[in-house]
């Protein structure tokens, strides 16, 4: 199982059931170091399952005053994949330390990755 970082859609239901079939059951963490920012979505499938014109996106700040609040969740590789396929190609999947000290993946801006 991997650990998924979500702080936005991913967290919905509907969202959920879409795309992996089933609804999840995860746990509160942050992740520090980053802020959201919003993100217009003109993908009509994300749309559709989603029902927001406007997504949160993290943004790296490495500022230790930011941090970002949102829910972990096991998935499946298959589920992993499954989740790749819905983000748009704005976000890309990274790693990333949570503040439980836990790594897990996270959506973050593909502008702005920590190198």
């Amino acid at each position: 199982m991997q650990l998924l970082f979500s702080y936005g859609t991913l967290q919905q239901g509907n969202v959920q059931l879409a795309n992996f079939g089933r609804e999840l059951v995860g746990y509160k963490d942050s992740l520090p170091l980053y802020k959201i920012d919003q993100l217009r979505i003109t993908d009509p499938r994300v749309l559709k399952e989603s029902g927001k014109e406007f997504h949160p996106i993290l943004q790296y700040t490495g500022k230790p005053s930011d941090e970002v609040t949102g829910t972990v969740f096991e998935l499946t590789e298959d589920e992993i994949s499954a989740a790749d396929d819905y983000e748009v190609d704005d976000y890309q999947r990274v790693k990333a330390t949570l503040k439980s000290g836990r790594s897990c993946w996270i959506y973050a801006a593909a502008n702005n990755l920590r190198v």
